[in-house]
Order: C-alpha cells, then structure tokens, then sequence
C-alpha cells in the first residue's frame, strides 16, 4: 500500500478529514520519531546527544491545537518531549525557538496560505529550517515501511493530552529588537494599518508597531478558522481593503500578513500593493545602503532581476536557487546573505533564522520609509532611474493531461526562441528558465497537483511582457 503522505515545497498539506486526518497525522510524527531518534544515535548528526525537546506550534486552521497534541501523543510516546506554544503562533517564530532552545526540531500545523479547508504538517530540523527533501525523503520512507507494517496508535481522546506549553513572544520579540532600528520609526510618528488575515500574527507586528509609538488601524485581528471565506494571502486581493484607508489618506502605508504570518503583504503611500519582487529589491537597497551590511543576496529562480541589478549597482554577490525557501535557508547557514527571498513573498536577513518571516519583512519597510523619510514608490522610482523597469507577472497555463508530459520534454530539449525574442541561457535549475536580450526571461513549472504549467515572465516595458505572456500561452497550446 502507497503511503498517502508527501511532503513538498514546505511540508505535507492535505483536505481536513479526507487527507488530513488525526490518523494521518499521528502516521507522519511516528516516522518523524523515527527519523529523530537514529538521528539522536548517530554521532554525525547536529542533534547526537541533544535532550531530545521538540517545538510544536500551529497557526488558527481548524482543529490545529488537536492536532499539535495528536503529535505530541505520539512523539511522547516515542521518549521525545514535545513544548507546544501556548497560543497560535506564527512559522518564524516556531522557528526562532527551535534555535532558541536548542530543540531537535519542530513540528508546526499549518497550510500558510492555502484555503480554510486545507490543513498542513511542516517539520523543521534543528536550525529552524524547513526540512530539506534529503530529511523528508527519509521520513517519507519510515511513513510507507510503517504503513507496510499496518502500524497503529492507541491514542488518547482527541484534546486531552497534556504537556508543557510555552509563550515563545517575549524571546522574538528580543531578537527582532536587534535587527530592526525601532528608534528611527518611533521618530518618524507613522500611522500604518496592519492586514493580520484573521491569522497568527495579531499581537506581533501589530504590537510591536505600537511599541515604538506608531498608530496602528488593524485589519481582521480576530483569529477566524475560515479567514473570512477568504485565501488568507497579503496578495493585491487580500490588501485590498487596506489599500482603501490608504488612499483615502488617513494612514501613511499598509503592512499585511498571511495566515501563518511567514509571509507579507505591503500598500505603498498611494496605495498600490508593491510585488514581493520590488519589496526584496528594496530590503537589499536598505540594508546595503543605509546600514552598511555586507554579504551577498540570495533568490529563487522565477524571482525577479531587479534584485540582480540592485545588487550589480550596490556591488553585491548574487546567488540563484531553486523554489522553495529551504534552499535559501540552507545557504544562508553557510555564508554571510545580507538578505534572501522569493517571488512568493518569503524573506529573512542575516542574523536571523533561515526561514521566511513576514514580520520582519513588513518592519523593514516601515523603517526604509522612516529612514529616508520617502515613499517606497518614491524610492523604487528613483533606483529604476538608475537600473531600469521591470515588469513582472507570473500566468498558470490549464495543459490537458495527456499533453503536459510531452510539453515537459519540449521544454526541457531547449528552445531558440520565445516569440521573436532569441534564447540566449538555457538554466534547469528549477524548472525550465530561458535568458533573452535586454535582461528579460521567461520560466516553465509544472504544477506538481494540477494538470497546469506556471509561466513566470519578466520584460522592461508594459507592452513586451504582454508580448511574452501571449508568447508563452502560446508556446503551450
């Protein structure tokens, strides 16, 4: 029998109660068990001879605190000792109290962005990092050797468990203090609002905000299992509401948060939502030019080059990686990266966990903008007199089933052109990227659930990237 869990990107996520069940999950943390404790044995390992404490922590799906303790059942259980936060709390900070409390891990019930009907198991190793495949391919195969074995678990009723719980907020809050200059935004006296998704992040950015005495109008700070029938995502959608106050005056920008607060949203003094391309071509302007940090900048492959420009004309290295934010995360523990981030809108800086952190992200802004005492229009306006526009999209293409494999192979063989525009680079990093003339591109991935292709798409003019995006569909008829 197959093992019905697989982990992606950033962990396992399925429908709750057709996918996601208490006995799937209790399935999944026995071969995280089992993963954990060779591990604990293995004199290689960074965790070998460690108390074997792991972080457990959810976000405000449905049934996320039963699930947390279905977990910490069984890895209890298995003689690991599982905290759990006392709260809804949100991924970076799971994260930073991994690395906090020298846990061997951590288990966090959470589906980021996803609708309200998905529910989702992400695991992290001891550095507060997602796990990479190398780790989830090994759990996945004690999953299908216990699901060959007929495993079972004799569990308590459902909510009864108990074990220690702790508040990981004061601990953040102390790091965040030391990487971003609250002084400068309390001078500043802003008036902001805050988007919190009806997610964990309420009673974080928020108050740190208020902390440093800005005005906060906070938007959906209630915690809500279906995100007001809404994706809970800081996306031009999401922030609509909040670009609204924006223009209407009454606050200086808009700073928002996803469901699991890992990734952020921004509305700038005119209200427009800027892309999470734009916002991580402004963080390494920030923290290269105004603090002096050095080190290099770190992006995924369908993220935006403006980022590489930035970073040409501040005279910063530049790293390239594949989708998914462990890849940066896993290179920001060997080298110095002033920033990293992904056209999804993940970031984290140096100093700070390799995971992404939408609270830091939003912080950043406001103090760029107290800073220079500028709109980030004003100032994205001003760096693309100097580097030039881009023009960024991203497109799902519906491919037919029985065509999607023969497209794969057509685009993996190459290709001269997109449209009329000559392939210069052929990069199979992550998909199928190809370089053009004048520092546009495209790049081609397949979705891994869907019979559709993702068409990412950068050009230096509003009418070539509507040149390349038909280019593109049209490539994949």
């Amino acid at each position: 029998m197959a093992s019905p869990i697989k982990f992606g990107t950033s962990g396992w996520r399925g429908l709750i109660a057709r996918d996601f069940t208490f006995d799937a999950v209790r399935l999944a943390t026995q071969g995280i068990a089992n993963y954990l404790k060779a591990e604990l044995t293995n004199p290689k390992s960074a965790v070998y001879g460690r108390k074997p404490v792991l972080i457990l922590g959810h976000d405000t799906r449905f049934l996320g605190k039963e699930f947390c303790l279905a977990a910490a059942e069984v890895l209890e259980a298995n003689g690991l000792i599982p905290w759990i936060c006392e709260r809804d709390a949100p991924t970076p900070v799971i994260s930073h109290t991994i690395r906090l409390k020298k846990a061997i891990g951590g288990i966090n019930m959470t589906a980021s962005h996803n609708p309200s009907e998905y529910q989702g198991l992400k695991f992290s190793t001891s550095n507060g990092a997602a796990a990479p495949p190398e780790v989830t391919q090994q759990i996945e195969a004690e999953i299908a050797r216990l699901v060959d074995q007929s495993w079972t678990f004799k569990a308590a009723v459902i909510g009864t468990f108990k074990c220690k719980t702790i508040d990981p907020r004061p601990d953040y809050f102390k790091q965040i203090r030391k990487l971003i200059k609250f002084d400068v935004i309390a001078r500043a006296k802003m008036k902001i609002a805050v988007e919190c998704m009806y997610g964990t992040g309420r009673g974080y950015l928020d108050t740190l905000l208020e902390e440093a005495g800005v005005k906060v109008t906070l938007f959906h700070a209630q915690p809500d299992p279906l995100f007001g029938g809404h994706h809970p995502e800081p996306n031009e959608e999401g922030m609509h509401e909040v670009a609204e106050l924006v223009k209407s005056g009454k606050v200086q920008m808009g700073l928002g948060l996803d469901g699991d607060a890992d990734r952020f949203g921004i509305v700038d003094k005119s209200g427009t939502w800027l892309t999470p391309n734009q916002i991580l071509a402004l963080a390494l302007y920030h923290l290269k030019k105004n603090r002096g940090w050095t080190g290099a900048v770190v992006r995924t492959v369908p993220t935006s080059h403006q980022v590489d420009a930035v970073a040409e004309l501040l005279g910063v290295p530049l790293h390239e990686t594949g989708v998914g934010f462990k890849f940066i995360g896993a290179l920001m523990e060997s080298e110095p990266i002033i920033v990293g981030g992904e056209e999804s809108g993940g970031m984290s800086v140096k100093g700070h966990v390799p995971e992404k952190d939408g609270i830091l992200a939003c912080l950043l802004m406001a103090e760029l903008v107290a800073t220079e005492k500028k709109s980030l229009g004003e100032i994205l306006t001003a760096l693309s007199k100097k580097i030039g526009e881009f023009h960024s999209d991203r497109i799902n293409v519906a491919i037919p089933a029985d065509k999607k494999e023969a497209l794969l192979k057509k685009l993996a063989a190459g290709l001269d052109k997109i449209g009329n525009n000559k392939v210069e680079k052929f990069i199979t990093t992550d998909g199928y990227k190809f370089l053009l003339p004048n520092r546009e591109w495209v790049a081609f991935r397949a979705s891994g659930t869907e019979p559709l292709i993702r068409c990412y798409i950068e050009a230096k003019s509003v009418g070539q990237l509507e040149k390349l995006r038909k280019a593109c569909r049209d490539l994949l008829k």
